[in-house]
Order: C-alpha cells, then structure tokens, then sequence
C-alpha cells in the first residue's frame, strides 16, 4: 500500500502545500480521498494518471476539500473515462448535483454515483481489495473519518476534526494514523487540532497506534512543524512524520 501526498495545504494559499488531497494506491489502483484545489495538477507531479482515478471518499463538502473534484471528472471525461464512484457524508448527492447541474453539457456525459454514508459504516469499494470503515469527526459540517483496511496494512484518515476519542478508537492497531494539525500549539482553535490538543488524548493511545504523520496546516503552523514533533514526542512513541505535498508513504 502506498500512500501520497497531493495536498497538504488548506484553504489560503501556501508555497508548496495545495489543499487537501490523499492518494492511495491498493495492488496497483488507486483511491482518492479528497480533492481540493490543486490537486489535479500534482498527478502528473505524482507520476499517476488522473483517468485511473474512478473512486474517491470525500471527508466532508468544504471547498478546500472538494473544489478539484468536478475538474477531475471533466479532465477523465476528456480523456475517455466517464465513471466515477463518490463516497461522501450526508449532503454530498445534493451538493454534487447543484454544482454539475451548471454544466449541462457534462452532466449528459458522465456517470456519477453517490454513495452517501453514515458513522458506522463498513463498505468495499467496488474493483478494491480492501475495507473502509468510517466515524464522525468533529468539525463544523458532518464530517467522516475513514480507516483503510487492506492486504499490507491500514491507516487511519482523520480529515479535519478536534482530536476526538472516536478517531483514537478507528485508529486503534492501524499502522499510521493521518491527522489534520491546522495550528500551532497555543492558539485557541475549535474544529481543528493543535499539537497540544492532540498529545492530551494521544497518551492514552501511545501503544496502539503505529505511526502519526500530520498534515492540513495552515500558514500559522511554518516554522513550527519541529516545534509539533517534539511536543508530541512526550506523549507518543511511535514515529511522527510531517506531510509535504507529494511525499509518499509505504505500508
């Protein structure tokens, strides 16, 4: 299983992070979770065809999560490849219509299918030789985190949340734990983590979880990504990585 970074960033733009994206190739095909802005544009960066893309989980429906989405399905469209399986939180069939509604034209081309899920849910992706479950972040819009179950190992993808006992839970024996680190410790954030919100609840987790890699900075966390590493260091023995776009990650 390998695991890229498309994009790191957030919603303010950053040199060298774009927004949200995780590739994740399982026995050669791959599997999108999150498509904001810029994303499309780091798979020739990546090395991988955008036209192999034809599933991807969505965390939650804020742009910087999404707004690459419907260019993807355009640029595959342009490239022959018409289908495309969408996994998303309650809201996401709705969404997705109103948007491709303004593009008559595309929407007469390609095949969509939403598949909307709630906290709980088990689910094989259809041509995938994996599991997904997922639970709900906190956040402010319905929000899931998902866990990747596949033949060399699993993770655990936070999406954007406060740290939450229910994603420690999902995240319990996986090999790596991603996890949204929008701001630097001492700054009072809600919806979000901060290195020291996330060592209060890792301690409790140190043992079962294999490694952390953090990711969906915002500006304020430059500069302070060692700072995050040795704060968490107290509380978790695990290896912590700090996500750039395109770093790939193998289990």
């Amino acid at each position: 299983m390998e695991i890229t970074f498309l994009g790191t960033g957030v919603a303010i733009p950053q040199k060298n992070r774009v927004q949200s994206g995780v590739l994740v190739r399982l026995e050669e095909k791959p599997l999108l979770i999150d498509c904001g802005s810029g994303v499309l544009n780091r798979f020739p960066e990546a090395g991988v065809s955008h036209t192999d893309v034809d599933t991807v989980l969505l965390s939650h429906l804020h742009l910087d999560h999404v707004a690459d989405l419907h260019p993807l399905i355009k640029a595959n469209w342009l490239r022959g490849n018409t289908s495309m399986k969408i996994y998303g939180p309650e809201g996401t069939e709705e969404w997705f219509s109103k948007v491709i509604d303004a593009y008559e034209y595309l929407q007469e081309e390609v095949d969509v299918d939403i598949i909307e899920l709630v906290p709980g849910k088990e689910f094989t992706p259809e041509g995938f030789d994996c599991e997904i479950s997922c639970t709900a972040a906190t956040h402010s819009v319905p929000t899931l985190a998902y866990r990747v179950t596949g033949e060399d190992g699993e993770f655990v993808y936070s999406a954007d949340t406060e740290p939450s006992r229910d994603i420690m839970d999902l995240a319990a024996e996986a090999d790596l734990l991603i996890h949204e680190c929008s701001f630097p410790s001492g700054m009072k954030v809600t919806n979000h983590t901060t290195p020291s919100s996330l060592a209060d609840i890792l301690e409790e987790y140190t043992n079962e979880i294999g490694s952390i890699c953090l990711t969906h900075f915002y500006p304020e966390m430059r500069g302070h990504e060692r700072e995050a590493v040795h704060r968490l260091k107290g509380y978790f023995e695990g290896e912590i990585i700090i996500a750039e776009d395109l770093m790939k990650l193998e289990l």
